[in-house]
């Protein structure tokens, strides 16, 4: 499809110069044919009949070779035809083969479907040539460096919010990066293509093309035989689509053709197994080269140790003493003697068993066939190894001399202690120190050997917890009070008087409000002084519309003053006023003029002008218009200029006394209920003085024509 755009591209400045001169659609028609090109024509005609551009027949083309043809066809209803010179249109398939298709196209739109191929001898399709519409707006990220890019956004909408970072995602993988929000893939690789031949005689006039962006590689079998293999470089990852191509000489060998597309990893990306290749057709596939994430390898990584992996990432147990690792011989045992510690076993090395025993020949249990010490040696222990003798000792394994029992008391801080007795028989008596007097308050009846430690007797409260304790006395004779802890301050606000001692928990009196819903209540407070202030809500900002000056709590419902026109119907009406200028408000004539050409309808004089002569309003704003205004402002000096056909101009008005008309006519006015007040004729001064004021209407006879016109007595 890239090669058909870009052929479209290069091609259509030439076709629309061809075309001459007047506007024309770029068009696209393409002819897939059968296995009889020669049969296949077709032609493009306007509603007149008149050929625009035909194509066919295809004799020197191979078998089902597409044809694309660019031109530029003017607007309007055309028809395409397609003719088959046999009568069995494009449908090869009832012959053993492949049928055929047809498509109109322009702008991206399909206009004509040539999907069915028993057309018989012709078929005609009445499509509208139109000029391509300007693609529409799709907002979006333009820029690719983020996540949000959109590669079909043509309108940037501020979306572009993330940052790629590339790197590896794969949390299992050693060089995982948590920051990463986008795979880092190998962006090129070498692929193994394979041609095949079915017969096994390799391809003539046969070309594969492979092609990716804008890189378009070829590829043929040379060698004759069944498989032949080729390497490529491609992008990765990328779509990659392949065409065979065939010349008219090898038509019928196509179907021994096909390929593989092989990846680095062994997928395979594109296969086609001969018989089954079309020629022509555009096989699409999507390369991969792998990411940059790189698998967990455990081993140890110090390379002093005994079992170092060169090629681990990830630390795993390291051991630096190979040697025999079982207690169970006398090889693990040399090398512990020696300091040696084995920590990973070696094959084979470990020969003797281990014969455990005590290997010191001083020792009581001596064995001479151990070559390992179990750390149970004896030592020789001489003594007296009769069971019942005074100096019996069952440690000894040696027998030495026994001494008879003797026995008495043998405690020499005992009253009766023997000095010949190396047995006790209980019979000691010890001292038994204590007061010995009956009267005393510590006296001992068990004391043997008195002391001199009698204590006379002193009574009082003996309870230390008690307010009243005497550390003197020791008999309690029941007089104890206890401690009752408070504040001992009658001067306090909480003064406890039934407290013995004080707690330091004394609280001064503090005056306040104590209402916790008050303005201003206090939390220090213990004593209610009646200040407490109710809360009164509102907008305490002086300068706000709605200032409340009895509030003393801000709600924030403070609304700021807008000054403005509030008139709806004025010209200059702000909606957002709220308080109401009705000097600053403008009106609009609505003139022919424009607003405010050349007078607001404020101005007195303006609005007088435009009614007493409404040409000023309605067709332009003349030096009549601006002399009569300046009448009326004062500042005019000279004659007023007169308007000629029938343009009357009263004037003042409002009027006082006497109302000037620019020309003598005959003059009536009349009040709101149609009766006639004045009636003169041919008169340009007209006394008004004695009517009341208000609105009238004036009806002035010229040229044999009537004019009405309002007047305002003032």
């Amino acid at each position: 499809m890239k090669k058909l755009l870009l052929l479209l591209i290069l091609l259509l400045p030439i076709f629309l110069l061809a075309q001459g001169p007047g506007p024309c659609t770029p068009t696209l028609i393409n002819i897939n044919l059968d296995q009889y090109p020669s049969e296949t024509t077709w032609d493009i005609q306007d509603t007149l009949g008149n050929v625009i551009i035909s194509g066919g027949p295809y004799s020197n083309v191979p078998n089902y070779e597409p044809q694309f043809i660019v031109n530029c066809l003017p607007p309007g209803e055309l028809s395409f035809t397609i003719y088959d010179l046999y009568g069995d249109g494009l449908e090869g398939s009832i012959w053993g083969g492949q049928d055929g298709s047809y498509y109109v196209m322009q702008c991206g739109d399909t206009l004509v479907y040539g999907d069915s191929a028993n057309f018989g001898y012709d078929t005609t399709h009445v499509f509208i040539s139109a000029p391509c519409p300007p693609p529409p707006p799709v907002p979006g990220c333009l820029d690719d460096d983020y996540l949000e890019y959109n590669p079909l956004a043509n309108i940037d909408d501020s979306s572009c919010v993330t940052l790629i970072v590339y790197g590896c995602t794969d949390s299992t993988m050693y060089n995982y990066d948590s920051l990463a929000n986008s795979m880092d893939n190998i962006a090129q690789c070498t692929y193994d293509l394979i041609l095949h031949d079915l017969i096994g005689n390799g391809w003539i006039a046969t070309t594969l093309e492979i092609y990716q962006e804008d890189d378009t590689t070829s590829f043929t079998m040379t060698n004759g035989g069944f498989n032949q293999a080729f390497t490529i470089d491609l992008y990765a990852p990328a779509p990659v689509s392949a065409k065979l191509f065939i010349s008219q000489q090898a038509q019928f060998t196509a179907v021994e053709c096909g390929f593989t597309l092989i990846a680095p990893n062994g997928d395979t990306a594109i296969t086609v197994q001969p018989p089954f290749i079309i020629p022509f057709y555009m096989y699409e596939g999507f390369t991969y080269c792998g990411n940059i994430c790189e698998e967990i390898v455990y081993g140890c990584l110090d390379t002093l140790a005994f079992n170092y992996v060169d090629s681990a990432n990830t630390a795993d147990d390291c051991f630096y003493y190979p040697g025999c690792i079982s207690p169970a011989y006398l090889q693990y045992h040399v090398d512990t003697a020696n300091a040696y510690y084995t920590d990973i076993n070696i094959e084979d090395s470990c020969g003797t068993l281990a014969m455990f025993g005590c290997t010191d020949s001083t020792a009581f249990n001596y064995d001479t066939t151990a070559n390992v010490d179990n750390g149970g040696c004896l030592p020789v222990v001489m003594g007296c190894m009769d069971g019942f003798a005074f100096n019996y000792n069952v440690l000894a394994n040696t027998p030495d001399t026994c001494i008879p029992f003797i026995y008495g008391c043998t405690n020499v801080t005992a009253l009766n202690y023997d000095i010949l007795a190396n047995t006790d028989d209980n019979s000691c008596i010890f001292p038994i120190f204590g007061c010995m007097d009956p009267l005393a308050l510590n006296f001992s009846p068990q004391a043997n050997v008195d002391d001199g430690s009698c204590i006379d007797v002193v009574y009082g409260c003996t309870d230390a917890t008690m307010f009243n304790y005497d550390p003197l006395a020791n008999v309690d004779n029941g007089s104890c009070i206890p401690f009752v802890y408070g504040c001992t301050d009658s001067t306090a606000f909480n003064y406890n008087p039934l407290a013995n001692a004080d707690n330091n928990s004394c609280v001064p009196y503090i005056y306040g409000c104590t209402d916790p819903s008050a303005l201003n209540y206090s939390a220090q407070a213990n004593t209610e002084d009646f200040s407490c202030i109710a809360y009164v809500y509102g907008c305490m900002d002086s300068l706000a519309l709605n200032y409340d000056s009895l509030a003393n709590t801000d709600n924030g419902s403070c609304i700021t003053i807008v000054v403005g026109c509030m008139d709806q119907s004025a010209y200059n009406f702000n909606a957002n006023a709220n308080i109401d200028n009705p000097l600053s408000c403008r009106y609009s004539a609505g003139c022919v003029t424009g607003d405010s050409i050349p007078y607001w309808l404020n101005d007195p004089c303006y609005a007088w002008v435009i009614d007493i002569d409404n040409y000023c309003c309605d067709n332009e704003w003349d030096n009549i218009c601006q002399a009569t205004y300046d009448y009326c402002d004062g500042t005019w000096s000279g004659p007023l200029p007169v308007r000629i056909k029938n343009n009357i101009v009263i004037y003042p008005n409002p009027a006082n006394q006497l109302i000037n008309i620019n020309e003598k006519v005959d003059v009536e006015i009349y009040n709101n209920l149609g009766d006639v007040l004045i009636s003169e004729k041919q008169v340009n001064v007209l006394d008004v003085s004695k009517i009341s004021p208000g609105a009238y209407i004036i009806r002035i006879k010229h040229n044999n024509s009537y004019i009405y016109k309002q007047i305002i007595k003032k």
